[in-house]
């Protein structure tokens, strides 16, 4: 199933990337699966840093919270912008800022 470069391709989902990391937990060697799946040894072991251990739910899980947590911090930046362009026409005006 050698596949060349993953760079080639879509992304592994991370129910996929589990299921490489359970193969070698089975006792498949790490040069086999990185053959077998077109990716770097640096690559596999990112993965086995950042999903060894968790099941496919702990993974959605802790990808939804990611998600969750990029679209936190670009909410806060817009609203941060927001209120500096808030406080320059403030300034402006020679308005006092609150405080």
């Amino acid at each position: 199933m050698n596949r060349g470069s993953r760079d080639e391709e879509e992304p592994l989902y991370d129910e996929q990337i589990i299921g490489v990391l359970k193969q070698h937990e089975g006792g498949v060697k790490t040069a086999e699966l990185c053959r077998e799946h077109g990716i770097s040894a640096a690559t596999f072991y990112g993965w086995k840093q950042k999903f060894g251990g968790m099941d496919v739910s702990e993974a959605q899980r802790q990808k939804a919270m990611e998600d969750e947590n990029r679209r936190l911090k670009l909410l806060v930046a817009e609203l941060s912008l927001h209120g500096e362009a808030l406080k320059a026409v403030i300034r402006k005006n020679g308005w006092s800022l609150p405080v």
